[in-house]
Formats: structure tokens, sequence, C-alpha cells
């Protein structure tokens, strides 16, 4: 057993065992915002003075006291500074030279398009602002945002930081239950919705899911509806509780003062679902927040001046707030974004968008790299993509292949890849290269972000060597972490800080190679136990996805009565390939000699389609309810709830 054990762990190795290394082009370096490898030492050696001379970069109304006031595990960053987040975002850029400069290019789903300025975003939030001040809101009242991908939605989140109400956004797929649990969760005082939205051709209605929602919300007083798809939104609207956007700001004055928050003050909740109990308010709050989002995005994306920059998320999402709205706002970076979805009105519309409008950098998911593999290199071929010259990726670890095929055709060879690590917790950029410095490698997100102290233990706490397998932890405490889990503090001491006392559990498992570079391996639920030896699900989608055949794979763990966990992968063909039982063995064999026969599936289901979130997350929860024949969590999320009623008949099937 002891030699089985070494032999699995030796193939384990040899697959995250990632030899190809690209290194910057000596011209990138030059220009790079981090050229220097002095920035980790300097931030590893005082990382309270490195994070003070970032806070210096924006504006305060007053300056902080003391940097750092820890109290595991309670932190507070810039204790006594007074500043506001839309002041740093649009009001000094507004008072100087980008006052015309693109704050927000906006693309429709339909194809119509919106420019915002500094300057008209100003005087946009401002309207938005007094508006919300004449229906009551105040400084700490809590607003609740549901939303499509419009401007109006981050002019409302900088609205409501203009006066200090903080915003808790909620997905606009998100199901009515889902949303009346958020809202009163936070006892938000306005709800601000949409008729409706469109997504690939359809309306989503919006605006009836919120009023479903908000029977039993007591806390609601007003509803703010944007007008975006009009008649066939079929929205109704209930006299003396809704209000329409366009005649709430219609006369509402574009001047209004930024209200001094404390730099512990929140800014925003953005709830997390975990796989059991209720949806954790996650609590961010001002000072740190956007010191730490601001960095990140500065020195990760290199950005220039000139950039036009597209962060591919849903506002709905941590990865939105951070780096759609907070981050590129506060550097004074022209923010595209784009309504609809990535295969509507055909499967080249991303690229026809980077195309339009120029885009310098692009930040998207390894889920839909995967899928555009899927497509085809046809459709980003039809486009000039010259204009790139740094990509991204973010939600969850990249596969090498995936991450190989997006740098050889849509980076065409000559554009860094920064693979990033955070969480909605973290609400910053984690570990990450740092595009002039780190040599890539695909598949790792190589080293902590400069001022970050990360490290994998094992159960008993203790540091692991290179290549074995753990849990990641951060030892430090860093500007834009979440502060608590809002009215549930115990929560957030117990999940968070318990388990290695002294230290933040981030609920991934990840290993550290030779060269110190990390490898992300998924959630610490998404590891397999089978026949006493720990597996990653992602280690084994790795090596399904290797397979030529194979566009993309989602792995769970079943309950088996020897193994403890039998494998079961779901597979999506590339087109044109044919699903047949020799291929079934094929890929059984091909991940066996990839990594080693416990790590051979005990089945393998193929499919069109993967169950996957709105915002292109696959739902591996729901593929394990369908393995082990339990009744299906909640599938409100789901692009397409049909892909899961077609697997689970296929699984039903097989049994």
């Amino acid at each position: 057993m002891a030699d089985g054990a070494a032999v699995q762990q030796e193939r384990l190795d040899a697959l995250l065992d990632e030899r190809r290394t690209f290194p910057p082009s000596e011209e990138f370096r030059r220009q790079a915002n981090a050229a220097d490898h002095a920035i980790y030492q300097r931030a590893a050696a005082d990382p309270e003075a490195f994070w003070a001379d970032e806070a210096a970069r924006i504006d305060w109304f007053k300056p902080w006291d003391k940097v750092l006031e820890w109290n595991f595990p309670w932190a507070k960053w810039f204790v006594g500074g007074k500043l506001n987040v839309t002041y740093n975002c649009v009001d000094r850029h507004a008072a100087g030279p980008r006052r015309n400069k693109a704050a927000i290019i906006w693309e429709g789903e339909p194809g119509d398009s919106r420019v915002l300025t500094f300057g008209m975003l100003q005087r946009e939030v401002n309207r938005f602002a007094n508006a919300l001040k004449s229906l009551g809101v105040r400084k700490g009242d809590r607003v609740a945002v549901y939303m499509g991908m419009v401007p109006e939605l981050p002019i409302a989140l900088l609205a409501c930081a203009k006066i200090g109400a903080p915003h808790s956004v909620v997905f606009g797929g998100f199901s009515a239950e889902s949303l009346r649990e958020r809202i009163n969760d936070a006892q938000a005082k306005v709800l601000i919705t949409c008729d409706g939205a469109w997504r690939r051709g359809h309306v989503v209605h919006l605006k009836h899911n919120a009023d479903e929602a908000l029977h039993g919300t007591p806390s609601i007083e007003k509803v703010i509806v944007v007008h975006r798809v009009g008649e066939r939104a079929e929205a109704a609207m209930h006299e003396g509780r809704d209000l329409w956007w366009h005649h709430l700001v219609e006369h509402a004055s574009d001047k209004c003062e930024a209200e001094p928050m404390d730099a512990e003050d929140i800014l925003y909740l953005l709830y997390t679902s975990g796989t059991t109990g209720k949806p954790k308010g996650i609590v961010h709050t001002t000072g740190g927040y956007l010191v730490g989002t601001a960095a990140t995005h500065r020195y990760i994306f290199d950005v220039k001046e000139n950039d036009v920059y597209w962060c591919t998320a849903d506002i709905g999402w941590v990865t939105g707030h951070s780096y759609i709205v907070y981050g590129p706002l506060a550097n004074g970076t022209t923010s595209l974004m784009y309504e609809g979805s990535p295969d509507y009105p055909d499967r080249g519309r991303f690229w026809q968008i980077a195309h339009k409008y120029g885009v310098n950098i692009l930040y998207t998911a390894p889920t839909a790299i995967r899928t555009f593999m899927r497509w085809g290199t046809e459709w980003p071929a039809k486009y000039d993509l010259s204009s790139l010259r740094l990509l991204g990726t973010v939600g969850e670890p990249i596969n090498p292949e995936a991450w190989i095929w997006y740098n050889q055709h849509i980076g065409r060879e000559r554009c860094p890849i920064v693979d990033t690590w955070w969480q909605t917790e973290t609400g910053m950029c984690m570990i990450t290269p740092l595009p002039g410095l780190t040599a890539t490698k695909p598949g790792s997100a190589t080293r902590p972000f400069p001022g970050i102290d990360a490290e994998v233990l094992d159960e008993k706490g203790e540091r692991v060597g290179p290549g074995a397998g753990g849990y990641l932890v951060l030892n430090k405490p860093w500007p834009a972490m979440f502060r608590t889990i809002y009215g549930d503090p115990e929560r957030y001491v117990r999940q968070y800080w318990s388990r290695y006392p002294g230290r933040y559990f981030a609920g991934d498992g990840a290993k550290v190679d030779d060269d110190g570079y990390f490898w992300l391996l998924g959630r610490v639920d998404d590891v397999m136990n089978v026949s006493g030896h720990r597996i990653s699900t992602y280690e084994v989608e790795s090596a399904l996805v290797d397979h030529p055949s194979v566009a993309e794979a989602a792995v769970i763990g079943k309950t088996h009565d020897v193994k403890g966990q039998a494998i079961s992968a779901f597979v999506t063909l590339k087109e044109g390939t044919p699903a047949t039982d020799h291929l079934k063995e094929e890929l059984k064999q091909h991940v066996a000699h990839k990594i080693g026969a416990l790590a051979r599936p005990d089945d393998i289901f193929f499919s069109a389609e993967l169950p996957k979130t709105r915002s292109a997350k696959i739902m591996r929860r729901l593929l394990r309810d369908i393995a082990e024949g339990r009744v299906l969590g909640d599938t409100t999320t789901l692009a397409d709830p049909a892909v899961v009623a077609s697997l689970r008949q296929q699984y039903e099937a097989k049994e």
C-alpha cells in the first residue's frame, strides 16, 4: 500500500509538474507598472508601509492615524481615516484632465451602446444620489440592487457609496426567493431593479421576479425601476411603491457632495452561498477595500492611461464589484461592460466587441475559455485582436490546455496571462502573476501578490513540502479583507478563523511546487477520497481535457461501499466527435495513464452541455445530487435547466 501511495503521489505530481514556462517579453517588462522584483521584498519586509504607500495614491478627506489595528480575527485598516469611494472613482477624475475620458463603455446585447465620460458619470451619479436622498435614504441605510448589466447598475452603486448607503447587489439570475432572503437579511430600505433584461434575445423578467420577492419584505419602502426592455417585459408598477428611474432623476440636481466616510464604514454587502445554511452577507468596508482593489488592478493588469479594459464578469458577483467598478474607476481606467452572452447573436460576439472597441486587457473565466475552445478557432480568427496586450483568468483553476489555447488563439502568443486566485471574502486578487516580472506556468496562479502571506498546510496545521497537497491559508490580514458576516460574527469566526487559529482558512486545496508557485485545486469539498487517497476533481478534469476529443469536463465523487468514493465524470466533446462506448473506455484509460489507476473514472457521461450558472460556473453540486439520487437543490441560477434533466435521465438509465 505504501508503494502504491508513492506511485500515486508521483503521478499526481507529474500532472502538475508543468514544465512549459512563459517569461514576459523584454518589451513588456520595460514598460510594466511592476518591473522590479524588489516590490516583493519591500512588501514582505514591511507590509504596513507597503499598503500605506498604496493608500497614498487615493484621496483622503482626513489622513489615517494608524495603518492596521489587528486583534485576531478582527481587523481595522487606515484607522481614523476619512474618505469617499465615489469621490475617488469619479469626482477627482471629473475635476481634472480625465473629465472627457471614457469611464464606462457599454455594449447592449441587441447592439445598442453608450459611452459615459467621467464628467457624464459624475452628473448621472449625483442625480441618482439626490434621488435616493429624496426617498429618505440616509447614511447607513441598505439598498438592494437586482439588475441586468446596464449602465444604471454601476451608477446606482456609486450613488449609494457617495451618500454612505451600503449596497447589496443580488445577481439578476437569482430567483425571487433568493432575492427575498437577501433583502430580509440586509433589511434593505429600497430596491433598485429593471423592468427586464436581455439574454440571448429573450427577456429576463426582473421586475416580475422582484414583485414576487417583495411578498414578505417589510423593510422595503420604495422600488426604483429602470426602463430597459419596454412592453415585452410586461412589468407591473405598484402605485405608491414603484418609481421609474428616469422620472426620479429628471429634475434631480447634478450636484451632490460626497459623504465623508470612516475607513471602516461599510461600503457594501455581498451574499455568497455555502453548500448548506443561509447565504452569508460578506461585509466589505471603505478604505482598505478601495486601496486593495486599486493597487491590485494597477499592478496585475498593468493598466495604462489609454487602455480599454474589459472584465467579462457580471457585477452581481464580487469580480464585477472589484474589477469592473471600483478598482478600474479608482485608477481612472476605461472599463467596458457587456450586457449579453458570448454566443448571441453568434459565437463570435466577444471577439467582435474586442475588435470594435480595441480592447487592450481581457479578464474572463476558464469556463468561458473552454467553451470557446469547443466552438473552434474560426470564431476568434475572424476578428482583429491585435489590440490585446494582456489576458487574465478568474473564478476557478484553469487547466493547462485551456491556458495554452487562450495564449495561442486569443493572445496570439504575445500577451502575458495573469491567472488570479481570490474570493468574495478576500475582496481583491491574492495569488497572481505580476505580468512584467513573473514567468508563468500554464495552470498555476504563481505567487502571492506583494504583501500577501499565503501557505499550504496539512490536516495538523503543519506546512507541507513542495508537491504535497494541503489547505490554503493566509497568515496575515490584508486591506480588502471582509470584516465579518453581516449579523453573524460567530459564523465569521467559526467558518474562517477557527480551523487553524491565527490564520484565515480559505476552504481551497492547493499545492506549491519547487519554484514556490501555487497550484489551486478547487474547493476542499471537491477533493475526493478514493480508497484512502485524496484525489482532486480538478486533477481528473485536467487529465480529461488533456485528451484531444474533450472540450470540457466536470468530475464529482459518488459514495461507494468499498472505495469510499467513486469517480463520476461528465464530459462535453468537441464538435464533430461521436460519443461512443469505445471513447469512454479510452478516456478512462487516458486518466489512468495521466494520474494513476486510482483516478480512473468509474463512470463517464457525455453531455452536449454541462449545468452552468448564468455567470458560466459549472454547478458541480447538482451533478453530485444527480449521482447520489438526491432531490435536486436550487436550480434557479442555471442558464439552461433542461441540461440537468437530460443528465439525470442518462444517469438513471445507466443505474
